[in-house]
């Protein structure tokens, strides 16, 4: 799962990249990047780290233009390399530059046709790479010295033919404009805003509406699957549905735990769903367990408080804060490698015993994904002092891989994988487990939007939307995206990507 963010403005943008990147920074937390254009030049900068920590004064002042892209990374596959951060960049045709979020699901076969065919050198394992040089040379094939919005589309379109998976994607044409796009269907989020200044509109685009909000952008309204809109230097915006057959399935994983909160996707609130996730859990237990003994609900903060929250209130039971959070630890679920996930648990979070001492508690998490952290919050309560220790689940069982740019690579990973309920229980040390149903998680999302008539949900019941996933290509991910394929530490390559200026 990746951040990213693309300006077109009437004056520099380098601090609306920086500060909308600040926004999404929990998106990834492994390496961050920028890159701006004033017509003339691109200036580039990334490596490693955390947005505060790769951009200094020198790095911004650098970062001329009215124009750019910024891009925030967790790794799915392979070592944390700066190598590897974004955005990447060509310089021809034109000088291209992209910000992606996803995964290419037949990236070894566009890599190989690119070196066969298109005789393109590709220099990192990353599929963003791949993405970018296949629009490349799409825009060769039809562009000409002056390039128009039909040209850009047309471009798209041969994308849209030859790639397969998922990809929200921002594409800065250097002295022409930007161009945004979402794969046919739709599975990563991407959002469009717009502000009008004295001196004519702005424009934005941004993984989550609360990018747009922080810098002043009203949303206008998501990309739409298979979807392209493109902005010229002069500020007019061209759109076109660049798919054949466009099918809209989003990732309904945003909902459950990547997305802030306080973002609109899809035209669903974020925030709204997660309550109704709450209620829908709440009616459950109160099907399954009518005569419970739970005495206090508490969340795992923070992504689970709006499912804690209502879930409390449908049960009529009492909800506190038991977890305090250090702020300064990355997202666990995003770290790459289980050891260092392990690791950072206990230094994330800290009990307050009296919140649990001697009480029934029900522990409530946005979803139970390896089981490792579970374990441990568990563990953390019965030391506090709890009597018994329920856990509940806002998701149901993930027992698939996903293969679309979230970081659950393999099967035998996934605790929930070959166990049911009461096993899961065990293996994690709770008193008793409950989990969501697939169809009410679903509902609760739709309510937000009756139009999405279908999700992705494939981490829970194996079905990809894409029609192109089979067992070799699984067995492949689990090889490369694995635990055991990840790197110890996502700071073993120091080696930084410094500013760049390409002519």
């Amino acid at each position: 799962m990746c951040g990213i963010v693309g300006i077109l403005a009437k004056g520099p943008v380098n601090q609306a990249l920086y500060d909308g990147l600040i926004v999404l920074q929990h998106r990834g937390q492994d390496a961050a990047g920028i890159i701006t254009s004033d017509g003339k030049r691109v200036y580039l900068r990334k490596d490693n780290g955390l947005v505060r920590d790769v951009f200094q004064a020198s790095h911004m002042m650098a970062l001329r233009g009215d124009m750019g892209i910024g891009h925030v990374r967790y790794p799915t596959a392979g070592c944390a390399s700066s190598a590897e951060a974004q955005p990447f960049y060509v310089n021809s045709p034109f000088g291209l530059a992209i910000a992606h979020n996803g995964n290419l699901t037949n990236a070894a076969e566009l890599r190989d046709e690119l070196f066969r065919e298109d005789q393109r050198h590709i220099n990192t394992e990353s599929d963003s790479e791949v993405l970018l040089n296949v629009f490349a040379h799409e825009m060769q094939k039809v562009g000409g010295v002056t390039l128009t919005p039909e040209h850009v589309f047309r471009a798209i379109a041969a994308v849209h033919r030859r790639v397969r998976g998922a990809y929200a994607a921002i594409i800065m044409i250097s002295g022409f404009g930007i161009v945004a796009f979402r794969d046919p269907c739709g599975i990563r989020p991407l959002v469009y805003g717009r502000r009008d200044t004295d001196e004519g509109p702005e424009h934005m685009f941004a993984s989550e509406s609360v990018a747009l909000d922080v810098l002043g952008y009203g949303l206008v309204r998501d990309v739409q699957a298979g979807e392209a809109l493109f902005v010229d230097m002069a500020g007019h915006l061209s759109m076109r549905q660049c798919a054949d057959n466009p099918r809209h399935a989003p990732c309904i994983f945003e909902h459950v735990y990547m997305a802030r909160p306080d973002s609109i996707m899809d035209g669903i609130s974020v925030y709204k769903a997660r309550l109704r996730m709450g209620e829908r859990l709440a009616r459950k237990l109160l099907r399954e367990w009518p005569d419970h003994d739970i005495d206090v609900i508490i969340p795992i903060p923070d992504t689970s408080r709006a499912a804690a929250l209502e879930m409390a209130k449908e049960l009529d039971v009492k909800y506190r804060e038991g977890f305090i959070k250090n702020r300064y630890i990355g997202r666990t679920f995003i770290m790459p490698g289980q050891a260092q996930r392990h690791r950072s648990v206990r230094q994330k979070l800290n009990a307050i015993d009296l919140e649990f001492r001697g009480k029934n508690v029900m522990l409530v998490d946005d979803s139970i994904v390896r089981g490792t952290t579970s374990m441990q919050i568990i563990q953390m309560a019965r030391e506090a002092g709890a009597n018994k220790v329920y856990f509940a689940s806002a998701a149901p069982p993930v027992r698939y891989p996903n293969v679309y740019g979230i970081d659950m690579p393999s099967a035998r990973e996934l605790i929930a994988t070959g166990r049911t309920t009461e096993e899961v229980a065990v293996a994690i040390g709770a008193d008793r487990v409950i989990y969501q149903d697939l169809e009410d998680l679903i509902e609760a999302a739709r309510e937000g939007n009756p139009r999405i008539t279908r999700f992705d949900t494939s981490c829970f019941d194996g079905v990809y939307v894409t029609g192109d996933v089979d067992k070799s290509y699984l067995e492949h991910v689990e090889h490369v995206r694995g635990d055991a394929a990840k790197c110890a530490s996502p700071m073993n390559d120091l080696v930084s990507t410094e500013l760049h200026t390409y002519y």
